[in-house]
């Protein structure tokens, strides 16, 4: 199975990006007013997932995938209502990064998801013919 592989590394390497990326717009970039740095924290949830990420932890991958999509939301607003040109561009990176987290993190989730799948199969079917036996 190489093709995870991949996807692991992808799902790490979007979330180590998105992190840096929201901290340098909050704090360098873009801050909403300089010497800002509070928004910067919004980076904090995303340090939560980072190491079940890296360590290929499956329930870790499933919550935080459905979590990052607070991040594509913040981005679409922020694109669509920031006045500075450069934020909008930040923002814009930002759902790009979420995106490629999102799709990295299903795809890899994906082997797992049939194997589960046929699993609960086997075992319906196990307890059906345990039952019509009896």
């Amino acid at each position: 199975m190489q093709a995870p592989k991949y996807f692991h590394i992808g799902a790490i390497a979007s979330l180590v990006v998105l992190i840096a990326w929201l901290l340098a717009w909050e704090i360098v970039v873009a801050p909403l007013r300089p010497g800002s740095w509070i928004l910067a924290l919004k980076v904090l949830p995303l340090l939560i997932p980072l190491g079940g990420v890296i360590k290929r932890d499956i329930y870790t991958l499933q919550w935080s995938s459905m979590v990052i999509l607070l991040y594509f939301t913040e981005g679409v607003v922020r694109a669509w209502s920031d006045k500075l040109p450069v934020s909008r561009m930040m923002a814009m990176g930002e759902i790009v990064l979420v995106f490629v987290y999102f799709a990295c993190a299903l795809l890899y989730l994906r082997p797992y998801k049939k194997a589960a799948k046929k699993m609960a199969k086997e075992l319906l079917d196990k307890v059906n013919s345990t039952k019509s036996t009896k």
